[in-house]
């Protein structure tokens, strides 16, 4: 890819939008009609990935622009349905990339299977026991996934004590046993779930207790992605009456603001999964248990804080995000369905952690641009104005009317469907 910058997209129509990423891009005529709905998901392959299969939802599938992640321009596919996320991420990219891009850095992606033993006679000796068969435990769960086990596959065994929750707690203490899995470029869930099953009859003899839940935990706190962006003060737009600086101001004091108040950080981390969550569905990741993940890492420390926050240091606003990122680029949706291919192709992904690297940039630029508008001009300002387009298709207008109905309604600052009917019949009484 020559560069992520694409200056004047938004103006460009879809077919011109297509045509310019073909020239932009290493994108096969396979990958860009797939990109274009052709060939569609189909209900027939619907119907043999869920069940009671009727039809198939479709949502917008967009570009993140002007992305420069670890020293590499790349054009990040999203879906989603909200009008202002990839304008957002865009724009937020766009800042960050005059600090010089995203950079992210990737630990191992170790996945944690978790094994719940009840009825445990002595849960001291019972940790004992467990401790010293780690050895054989891991060799037993690697050869329920061998072909995982060659490339990663089963590495550590931890074992913790849960003490009853409270006075109405029915249950006396449990041991959980942790399988920490290497489970290279999947997501996982169905190696480590095998290997828990596996591990459970010796588990209970070891223990002398009773396996009850042998399952994937979703908290993937071994397995996260730290990206870090810095944008140049001087370059944050700022609305007439007020300097960059106090938009850099006023972005800190809404981060310190969500690193104090739950209430506060869990519309600022829904704003970074709007983004995170897009990338994940272009790209056929399990969303959900990321969206779960995530927001369990942020309540890690007893208390419901913020996946990103932002400081002052010198000439440069700078922002942080760690979250907590299980992907997947082999098996399942990722190679099966054929849009899901087109976006890796369109990425360029070159395994989970440089998809994970991706997803994270998105992710603080969003935020970024969310916290940019709320401490300057307000939220309102530029969601209602893409919103205005959705207004105004609800109203009645055609695709060649949209355009101009939004205009008039977003100009007035009345973004409703009356004020959009009004304008439409004005419109075509002319």
């Amino acid at each position: 890819m020559t560069s992520s910058e694409l200056p004047g997209f938004y103006r460009l129509s879809v077919d011109e939008r297509r045509r310019l990423l073909a020239e932009r891009t290493r994108l096969s005529t396979e990958a860009l009609a797939a990109l274009a709905g052709r060939p569609a998901l189909g209900v027939e392959r619907a119907n043999c990935m869920i069940e009671n299969a009727i039809g198939v939802f479709e949502l917008p599938f967009g570009v993140c622009a002007n992305m420069r992640v670890d020293g590499r321009d790349r054009l990040i596919p999203m879906a989603v349905e909200e009008p202002s996320v990839v304008a957002a991420a865009s724009h937020g990219a766009k800042l960050l990339r005059a600090g010089g891009g995203v950079s992210t850095r990737v630990t191992a992606p170790i996945m944690i299977g978790q094994l719940q033993v009840l009825d445990v006679p002595a849960p001291d000796e019972a940790e004992a026991a467990l401790l010293a068969a780690r050895d054989d435990l891991i060799e037993l769960a690697n050869t329920c996934a061998p072909t995982l086990a060659a490339l990663g596959g089963a590495r550590d065994l931890e074992v913790r004590h849960l003490p009853p929750a409270g006075d109405d707690d029915p249950l006396g203490p449990m041991l959980v046993v942790h399988l920490l899995v290497d489970v290279k470029d999947a997501m996982g869930a169905n190696a480590v779930n095998r290997m828990c099953e596996a591990l459970a009859p010796e588990v209970e003899t070891l223990t002398e207790g009773r396996v009850r839940l042998r399952i994937l935990s979703n908290l993937a706190d071994r397995r996260v992605v730290t990206a870090v962006g810095r944008v140049p003060i001087a370059r944050l737009p700022a609305v007439e009456g007020t300097s960059s600086r106090e938009v850099a101001e006023g972005i800190v004091e809404a981060s310190v603001f969500a690193e104090r108040d739950p209430y506060r950080a869990a519309t600022h981390n829904k704003g970074i999964m709007n983004g995170v969550d897009a990338v994940l569905l272009a790209t056929g990741q399990d969303w959900r248990a990321v969206e779960a993940g995530a927001h369990a890492y942020a309540a890690r420390s007893g208390r419901y804080g913020p996946l990103a926050t932002w400081r002052i240091e010198g000439d440069h606003l700078v922002g942080r995000l760690e979250i907590p990122m299980a992907v997947g680029t082999v098996g399942g949706i990722v190679r099966s369905h054929p849009t899901v291919a087109a976006a890796l192709e369109l990425a360029e992904v070159e395994g989970a952690g440089d998809l994970a690297s991706l997803v994270a940039a998105v992710g603080l630029a969003q935020n970024l641009c969310a916290l940019r508008a709320l401490a300057d001009e307000g939220i309102n300002h530029g969601h209602l104005r893409l919103h205005a387009r959705n207004v105004a298709a609800a109203a009645g207008a055609s695709v060649a009317e949209i355009d101009a109905v939004a205009r008039r309604i977003a100009d007035a600052g009345k973004v409703a469907v009356t004020a959009a009917r009004s304008a439409l019949e004005e419109m075509r009484s002319r």
